[in-house]
């Protein structure tokens, strides 16, 4: 059985939205889109690269789709290559014709979930309505987070109102980059567990 794996570009204070441009998702009045470009690297580039390279099937909310169906197709280059090629999938309840080709839609979660029979790596990008989702129908595989040091104090949160309770376990050992960033990859670790701190 294969993995879905979601990679996100998120802050300290856990906000995803809008990473790669100014116009990317301005939704409610965000400020701060192209946050992501001033806090990386060469090294971290290289390594979100060498994550897209694992692809074989691409999985995407509809919001996030929208956005790369924009631009994508237009580029050129080894990761436009990539994601114009695999197989995409956007689960919508709305969305009836894709203009990218090479787009099936998939009505929910669990439908996504199904991924996995066909396709040993399926993974996401943004999406982090999609993300909870996954996480509440229990067929999120592995949360690929790239944890940049800034805060924006506004703008889309992944683990907001609503989130279901999780324990997770960091999958591989986390790797940082000269900007600051860092690399984490969770599994999902169980249930939430409670206990006292023992006195010192």
């Amino acid at each position: 059985m294969g993995l879905i794996v979601a990679n996100l570009f998120i802050t300290l204070d856990g906000v995803y939205q809008a990473p790669g441009g100014r116009e990317e998702d301005p939704d409610g009045g965000f400020a701060f889109g192209g946050w992501q470009a001033p806090v990386s690297d060469d090294e971290a580039g290289a390594d979100i690269a060498a994550e897209i390279g694992r692809i074989d099937a691409l999985l995407l909310g509809r919001k996030t789709f929208d956005i790369f169906a924009a631009y994508w197709p237009h580029q050129s280059g080894d990761i436009a290559d990539t994601l114009n090629r695999v197989p995409k999938f956007v689960v919508s309840g709305s969305l009836t014709d894709p203009a990218w080709a090479g787009t099936t839609v998939l009505p929910d979660a669990m439908a996504a979930g199904r991924l996995r029979d066909e396709y040993q790596q399926v993974h996401m990008f943004g999406s982090g309505v999609l993300i909870r989702s996954l996480l509440e129908a229990e067929v999120l595989d592995r949360l690929h987070l790239w944890l940049y040091p800034i805060t924006l104090g506004q703008g889309k949160h992944l683990f907001d109102a609503g989130t279901v309770p999780a324990a997770f376990r960091l999958a591989k050992p986390a790797r940082s980059f000269p900007k600051g960033a860092v690399s984490l990859v969770y599994e999902r670790g169980g249930e939430v567990e409670t206990q006292e701190m023992a006195a010192t």
